[in-house]
């Protein structure tokens, strides 16, 4: 993302107006999949960068796989949220989407999964960035509440759909190859 903010930058933002989510355009459709590496400035782009490293390791913790299939899933909820129901005309831009959903993610998968590891994360996720919660309401003109909301959606949705990790099979004691010692 810092790569691509700096050519941004150097363009004078061409890639923010070619790239970005324009709501309910045909043309700001492949916005959904481009607008969450995209930042308005480098204040912005600082803002979601400590949450995203953060959190997006700790949903990488569980796999790569698991990792790829959420941020897929939030990326296209928070984006076709912004698509429907964001300001006409504007285009935005930001991977803040991606943080609410790597929160929404980690707070529902503790409970899914139920693990000791998984409970601590989801605990230690809601001490530290509890106060995101307040983002996915209406507030500051030219931040994407729109964003926050379905990203966060797209987490939660992402935490439910996605498989259960399996413990590994343990034999049964007493049991060898050949079956009772």
């Amino acid at each position: 993302m810092w790569v691509v903010h700096l050519v941004n930058w150097l363009s004078g933002s061409a890639l923010t107006m070619r790239h970005g989510i324009y709501p309910r355009a045909t043309d700001g459709l492949t916005g959904i999949l481009t607008a969450p590496f995209l930042h308005g400035d480098f204040a912005h782009l600082m803002a979601n960068s400590v949450p995203l490293l953060v959190l997006g390791a700790l949903v990488a913790f569980s796999g790569l796989g698991r990792f790829l299939g959420a941020s897929l899933i939030i990326i296209l909820v928070s984006g076709a949220g912004v698509w429907l129901l964001g300001p006409t005309a504007v285009p935005t831009v930001g991977a803040s989407g991606l943080v609410f959903g790597y929160f929404g993610y980690l707070v529902l998968r503790g409970l899914v999964e139920r693990k000791p590891l998984d409970l601590a994360i989801m605990v230690g996720v809601v001490i530290l960035y509890g106060t995101l919660i307040f983002g996915v309401l209406p507030g500051d003109e030219g931040i994407s509440w729109q964003a926050h909301l379905f990203g966060f959606i797209g987490g939660l949705g992402a935490a439910w759909a996605l498989p259960k990790r399996t413990p590994a099979v343990q034999p049964s004691p007493g049991y060898g190859s050949y079956g009772r010692y």
